[in-house]
């Protein structure tokens, strides 16, 4: 009795409940880097077709990605109540919110997607190589030539926005959240420090 009540115990350990979509396009996100990144939504497609091979593909044409199933999966594991695992936009990209990324901690290893033994390296790689390609970015903008040369005074709004790659339509707490990222990694930067902090004033008033 003791044996057989032992074997039913350790059944379960061997059984990895399968993902569902939403499951799928939030892992895809987490393995993107998107605790600290948003991530566009064609990149998620391609990393979700590869965890689940043909699984949003489209029905005539298999061997092609339906972002439209993608983006409905998005918004569904943003809106739905059962979920909440994602935060972002079409526009400003997806990343994780606490939720998702408890959820993505604990069935990522499921796919063997990580080393266990280096959890933070696939993300740090792709943090650091973010903030490359940004910092080249903002060295070749123009509202940097132009506050250098002419001063403060000629940047205009819209320069100064797309300084921080937003526009109008970006607003309130996900603007801030934008502007302040910026300014949290670039603030002690020899040669961006003071024009992030001075062009951050000018798109935080808006």
């Amino acid at each position: 009795m003791e044996k057989s009540t032992m074997s039913r115990r350790k059944a379960p350990q061997n059984k990895t409940k399968p993902l569902n979509n939403i499951e799928i396009v939030t892992l895809a996100v987490y393995l993107l880097g998107g605790r600290s990144l948003h991530v566009d939504t064609e990149d998620v497609a391609k990393k979700a077709n590869e965890l689940a091979p043909g699984r949003f593909a489209w029905k005539k044409y298999p061997d092609q990605i339906d972002i439209h199933n993608i983006g409905k999966r998005l918004c569904d594991a943003k809106n739905l109540q059962r979920f909440k695992y994602l935060l972002g936009s079409f526009k400003e990209g997806w990343h994780l919110s606490k939720l998702g990324l408890r959820f993505c901690k604990k069935r990522a290893q499921d796919f063997k997607v990580r080393e266990s033994t280096s959890e933070e390296s696939p993300f740090d790689s792709a943090e650091t190589l973010w903030q490359s390609r940004e910092r080249t970015r903002m060295l070749g903008s123009s509202a940097l030539e132009l506050l250098k040369s002419k001063g403060e005074d000629a940047v205009t709004a819209q320069e100064a926005e797309a300084f921080f790659r937003i526009d109008d339509y970006i607003v309130g707490e996900a603007r801030k959240r934008k502007v302040n990222r910026i300014v949290d990694i670039f603030k002690n930067d020899p040669e961006l420090g003071d024009i992030v902090i001075t062009l951050a004033k000018r798109v935080r008033e808006r």
